[in-house]
């Protein structure tokens, strides 16, 4: 990956076809993280997420979607940062990621995602999207973010992520 050319994507001009949402919920030094049982990044760790419904915003979405895949509530979640993915292969992405420190209800399994209580120290990232890496840590440790990322297939071949915007 080279990090000092210019971006294929005219960033000027793009807009994510897919709006979605990231929630991670961080309490007693673990995060509450997903293996994805269906769709986009299935068979992946991620946070719980999806895309965001007409006239929803994307808080009430990152609660929903939540609540549908893993039967907890997410309490008081604020905006860490933004993703935006410019996709080979599928449509291009606009996400918001949302953290948490505390919900209601006990993480269960759903028909789209098996809970996993992980170690700050121990996340998976190699079974996560490639980008995580780049910004999960920093959004952990409480900064805010800002990042774009060119896939091709499942390989980053461009990136920016900007901290504490």
């Amino acid at each position: 990956m080279n990090h000092s050319t210019i971006s294929p994507t005219d960033w000027s001009q793009w807009s994510g076809e897919i709006l979605a949402t990231l929630m991670f919920i961080i309490r007693d030094g673990k995060v509450l993280l997903i293996e994805k049982k269906r769709g986009i990044g299935a068979g992946k760790i991620n946070g719980p997420g999806g895309k965001i419904d007409p006239g929803e915003t994307p808080a009430q979405c990152a609660i929903r979607e939540t609540m549908e895949e893993l039967h907890v509530r997410a309490l008081n979640p604020r905006k860490m940062g933004e993703l935006c993915f410019s996709m080979s292969d599928m449509p291009d992405i606009h996400c918001h990621v949302f953290r948490a420190d505390d919900f209601e209800g006990t993480p269960t399994e759903t028909d789209e995602a098996v809970p996993l209580w992980t170690p700050l120290d121990q996340i998976p990232y190699h079974r996560m999207w490639a980008d995580d890496v780049f910004w999960l840590p920093q959004m952990i440790a409480g900064h805010t973010f800002h990042g774009r990322f060119v896939f091709a297939g499942e390989r980053i071949t461009w990136q920016e992520v900007l901290f504490d915007v």
